[in-house]
């Protein structure tokens, strides 16, 4: 494959660094007059490994992104991380291992009614989104994470969130849990509450 154009290269890095938001190589192609940007990403990804910053993608989108060992040199001591409640990581944990899915959906797999407000907080957070309506009677409203989500989190796509192995290996999950989970095969089910827990 050829290397792409320098002038390309500057250009995707000068747009992505400008950019209020992650970008798909589409939309850096429109931006940049239909120019194929997929080598000049693979250029400018592989120069930033290793330095202070790094171009990711998450969830099909390109940014930069503070190289993960020196996060901590950024962080404000006044910062107060968002807090979410317990019922909010489990419906978080639930909707991102089965999404899309509905409230009543969210409900069967915790075991307990799901305010409004906890779906709330989490769009506002920008990690869920209204995904439609299931084609059900009632037509219940769906929900999927966001690439957001993905980025907060630092995961390419939904299959790099952690199995039940490597939960159970992290020492992340209730003894009951994993009971259950082994009893009914719902290896996302136990997963769900406990990777919200490392909030």
């Amino acid at each position: 494959m050829n290397e792409p154009d320098d002038d390309l290269v500057r250009a995707v890095e000068a747009t992505l660094f400008a950019s209020e938001t992650p970008l798909t190589p589409e939309e850096l192609s429109r931006h940049l007059g239909g120019a194929p940007v997929k080598p000049a990403l693979a250029s400018l990804a592989a120069h930033y490994a290793g330095r202070g910053v790094h171009l990711v993608e998450r969830g099909g989108r390109w940014h930069f992104q503070t190289a993960p060992d020196l996060a901590h040199l950024l962080r404000r001591e006044r910062e107060e991380p968002r807090r979410l409640s317990r019922a909010a990581v489990e419906a978080l944990a639930i909707i991102a291992y089965h999404e899309p899915v509905s409230r009543a959906e969210i409900e069967a797999i915790r075991g307990v009614q799901t305010a409004k407000g906890t779906l709330d907080v989490l769009m506002e957070a920008g990690w869920v989104r209204i995904a439609g309506r299931r084609e059900v009677p009632g037509r219940p409203t769906i929900y999927a994470t966001t690439p957001a989500f993905l980025a907060h989190f630092g995961l390419t796509t939904r299959r790099d969130l952690p199995g039940i192995d490597e939960l159970r290996a992290a020492g992340l999950l209730d003894p009951v849990d994993a009971a259950y989970a082994a009893l009914t095969g719902s290896e996302a089910g136990s997963a769900a509450s406990e990777s919200g827990a490392e909030e």
